[in-house]
This record gives C-alpha cells, structure tokens and sequence, in this order.
C-alpha cells in the first residue's frame, strides 16, 4: 500500500519524509488555501521537493467538464507528468476523465461516496479512486468497508484503477484497510504519525537507554563505550 501525505505545509511535508517512507503528496482545494499562497507557487515547491519521481495529486475546480479539461492540461504543464488530477466523480467529472485518459492525463476520482462511484470513474479511465473514509462514517455508513467493497469491486471486473483511501481519523483505520491489501492511502500529518506512536514502546524504549547508561556510563552508547 503506497502511503501519502495529505498535505500542502512544504515544512511538514519536509518533516514527514525525513522518518517515514513516503510515496507522494496529496492536495485539495481546501488543505491549499489554508497555506495564504498562490496555488501553483505552494504546488511548485512540494514538486520540487518530491522530485520528478514521487506523486503529486492536485484538483481541478471547474464545474463544466470542458473547464476540468482544461485545468488538467494546466496542472500538468506547470507541475510535469507524474501529477495525478484530480476530478470529482459527478456527471460532467466523469465526460472530464474519459477526455484526460484520452490524452494520457493521469486521473485521480474524487468525491467518492459510494462503490457505483467509484465503479463508473473506473470505468472512465482514473488511475485511482479516492473514497472518503471519515465522511462517509459521518454520514451513518461504513467508510472502511465501502474502501474495502471498491477494491474488491475493481479486483473482480479485472479494472485497473487502485483505491486512494482519504479523511481518515485515526491509524486503526489505515492499518484496517493495509490488512486488506488496498493500493493507497493519504492521511493527514497528526494521523501518520499515529501510525507508530505507542506509549508502551516509548517505555521500553528508554528502560533499554535507562539499563545501558547504569552499565556503561550515562550518556553513552554502543558507539561509544
């Protein structure tokens, strides 16, 4: 399962990739105006920081599918090929995505709230699918489990498309979905570094340091003692 940032604080994006292994960013509307920068100015700067090689997931605003079209082909000139658009899985999104994967745009299906969704934008050509875990449950419906019915879902037609799990409120969650063996996952910050933030390993962790320093001398380690 890839694992991406959920993101756009070039430092926190920085942060991150120093201690886990990252595969990518991802970016929406909201998460980029909460940064005070012109979009394209803060999407230059994770660009140039992930590299050529890693993913970059940026959406398009247009209602019409002709305007999403034409933000894609934008989006991507400005930010180069591995840059994943993108596109709300709706009526107009949908005529958008067919059009992308005809001129080899990647697409990513946002806004998806149910497997049908996510079926269709498959069936569109979208390189992934992103269901939102937390909104869903919100909703009074199962977010893990409609991650999990999409994956099965595009397993069994023999489709392509990979499931990008979004909104996420803790790690339970992302580790329930890993188990399922499903392609990615993008969380936020505080939520990926849940993923190995445990008490009890803290403990153990500095009654070893604590045992070593009685032995060999406080403030010394196996390089130095």
């Amino acid at each position: 399962m890839r694992l991406l940032i959920d993101d756009a604080q070039i430092d926190r994006i920085k942060e991150l990739y120093e201690y886990y292994p990252v595969d990518g960013v991802t970016t929406n509307p909201t998460i980029l105006a909460k940064q005070g920068k012109a979009p394209y100015e803060a999407l230059r700067q994770i660009r140039r920081f992930v590299g050529e090689a890693g993913q970059l997931h940026v959406q398009a605003v247009s209602r019409q599918a002709e305007g999403m079209v034409r933000e894609a082909c934008r989006i991507v000139e400005e930010l180069g090929e591995n840059t994943y658009v993108k596109i709300p899985s709706v009526k107009e999104g949908f005529k958008a995505m067919r059009e992308l994967r005809r001129r080899g745009i990647l697409v990513t299906a946002t806004a998806i709230y149910s497997p049908m969704q996510a079926f269709l934008a498959a069936k569109c050509g979208a390189s992934f699918a992103a269901p939102y875990i937390n909104r869903i449950d919100n909703m009074g419906y199962d977010g893990i489990g409609a991650a999990k019915e999409i994956h099965d879902i595009f397993k069994n037609n023999g489709l392509e498309t990979q499931v990008l799990a979004a909104s996420f409120k803790n790690s339970m969650q992302v580790l329930e979905l890993c188990r399922h063996g499903i392609g990615a996952a993008t969380v936020a910050p505080d939520v990926m570094e849940g993923l190995a933030k445990n008490q009890a390993v803290t403990t153990a962790v500095e009654d070893f340091i604590r045992d070593f320093e009685d032995l060999a001398g406080a403030g010394k380690d196996m390089g130095t003692c």
